[in-house]
């Protein structure tokens, strides 16, 4: 398993990146400003169950690949460190698109409970843009000393479970925030780009301390 060190460092890593106005923040966003507050809710479980269905599947095809090979490992973690500082760049360049999407929410209603949870799901578990997220990001966590499965699927766990919870509290605000957000709309490219130094930070660490680990 990972060690407390690494787990402490992936959930501080993933509170900065789930908090970020991706598909999900905007997906979330959209949702309480237009259906509500419950509809909302069942949307953003939806959506993480969506996104338990890629962890599963990157799981089990990266556990076999890091356990056979020791230079795709450390390829992979300077890949993801890499793809990492991507993030955090165009999370910076595109700063204005969850003020965009405040703007001009998505209108589709979802009276059905059930529909609501599919169209959170289908949004979790189609996005091929978190496949590569999640390839390139829990290895960076991982124990190289012990299986890598088992690691894959716990840092995926806790990340879905992370994701519900602070999806659901920004639904929440949201549903309660909506005047609050349209005098300010700027707020969320603050936090755009805060969130996006934070990123390159943190994918400048992770590539020095594969090129260190390697000497």
């Amino acid at each position: 398993m990972p060690t407390s060190a690494q787990l402490v460092a992936f959930l501080a890593a993933s509170v900065v990146f789930i908090a970020l106005p991706g598909p999900s923040v905007l997906f979330a966003i959209g949702r309480a400003l237009t259906v509500g507050r419950r509809d909302a809710l069942l949307s953003v479980t939806g959506n993480a169950l969506g996104l338990l269905v890629q962890v599963a599947c990157v799981a089990v095809g990266l556990g076999a690949l890091v356990e056979t090979s020791a230079t795709a490992y450390t390829v992979l973690k300077l890949v993801g460190a890499g793809y990492v500082i991507y993030l955090g760049i165009q999370a910076i360049r595109h700063r204005a698109d969850a003020r965009l999407a405040l703007a001009a929410p998505d209108t589709a209603g979802a009276a059905n409970p059930w529909r609501a949870i599919w169209a959170g799901f289908v949004v979790g578990a189609t996005n091929p843009k978190t496949i590569v997220f999640f390839a390139a990001f829990l290895p960076q966590f991982m124990n190289d000393a012990a299986p890598a499965t088992p690691q894959l699927l716990l840092l995926g766990l806790l990340f879905g479970i992370l994701a519900l919870c602070q999806d659901s509290i920004l639904a929440l605000v949201a549903s309660q925030a909506r005047t609050w957000f349209s005098r300010s709309p700027k707020r969320l490219d603050q936090l755009s780009v805060t969130g996006g130094v934070a990123m390159v930070g943190l994918g400048t660490g992770l590539a020095l301390e594969g090129t260190v680990s390697k000497a």
